[in-house]
């Protein structure tokens, strides 16, 4: 496993590490032993940093965390977790103290833990990235040792520029993978200057970049591979990272050619990693083996230069007009 430092933090975290939405819900069935199997796969192969949110599964990951920090107590484990979504309706006016408040005491009640390791907003309204009282009650949570530090997970590279002008913004989540590569051109390097983090979210496109997706598919009516496609619930970048599904398949079959030997997720985790303004992944896991082929995409050899174009290309011809300009 590679580490690298988060941020201008005292972290330093598995450069793949492990994204604990899927454990919570919303992908379909999950059985909470097999998923804390899965999380003790992944601290076995070297990862050290979760990242989970008050709202995955109403609660259910972070105590899933929970218990895994307590059996493999003495272990250095990083967690990260998120506030901002337990709201009926995503409006700037529900940014408020005492919501704040309560949704933090709430998740460090839930990962029975003093202090919150990195607190993040949970992609907010993007009229939230103007407000600055609202980055000033979490300056305040820090000074009374709540959070050690706290970042923001957006939506678009627009609301990323916006949040690392707040100089105690730490780390940016986005989303960036082999069918989302704005970031690269537009928000790599002005993190790279300011020395924040990046968390590459949805690194394997809910999926499409395993190479283990059909067209016949069948997804659960709770997954919202199948439920927010269009973005019915939230933002339907989320979802297989914008892309069309059909039009997906595709080009990850295009991808799969490109390194013979390796699964075609874990390509995707290490071309990810080729970018040393991303401080780590954060693929999901509902299973030990899927954690284990997770974390061993970190000791892959770096991609050469031909691969490299060669993923851009299929990029540019396949899936920028589909996402490049929405997010």
């Amino acid at each position: 496993m590679e580490y690298r430092a988060l941020g201008r933090t005292d972290m330093t975290v598995s450069a793949v590490s492990f994204g604990a939405w899927a454990i919570g819900g919303a992908w379909g069935a999950v059985e909470d032993d097999e998923s804390l199997r899965a999380l003790h796969a992944a601290i076995d192969a070297g990862v050290n940093f979760i990242d989970t949110a008050d709202v995955y599964g109403d609660g259910r990951s972070e105590r899933l965390i929970a218990r895994l920090r307590l059996e493999r107590a003495g272990e250095m484990i990083r967690v990260a977790t998120k506030a901002g979504r337990r709201l009926p309706a995503q409006t700037p006016g529900g940014y408020t103290r005492e919501n704040l408040t309560a949704w933090v005491d709430r998740s460090l009640s839930n990962l029975a833990v003093d202090a919150i390791d990195l607190l993040q907003l949970h992609c907010p309204h993007p009229k939230v990235y103007d407000m600055p009282e609202v980055f000033g009650i979490l300056d305040g949570f820090m000074k009374a040792g709540k959070i050690r530090y706290y970042g923001v997970s957006v939506e678009t590279v627009d609301e990323a520029l916006k949040a690392i002008a707040y100089p105690n913004v730490q780390s940016v989540q986005i989303i960036f993978n082999m069918f989302r590569m704005k970031p690269v051109d537009a928000f790599f390097d002005a993190a790279k200057a300011r020395r924040v983090g990046i968390l590459a979210r949805v690194p394997l496109a809910s999926g499409l970049l395993t190479g283990t997706l059909r067209r016949d598919s069948p997804f659960g009516a709770d997954d919202h591979r199948r439920f927010n496609r269009h973005g019915e619930q939230f933002d339907k970048g989320e979802t297989f990272s914008g892309v069309p599904y059909e039009e997906g398949l595709e080009a990850a079959e295009q991808l799969r050619t490109l390194v013979p030997g390796a699964a075609l997720g874990q390509l995707a985790l290490r071309w990810i990693l080729m970018f040393d303004a991303v401080t780590c992944a954060i693929p999901g896991a509902k299973t030990p083996a899927q954690a284990r082929q997770n974390a061993e995409a970190a000791s892959l050899p770096p991609l050469d230069a031909q691969t490299m174009a060669a993923v851009r290309r299929v990029y540019d011809e396949r899936i920028r007009a589909s996402v490049h300009g929405s997010w």
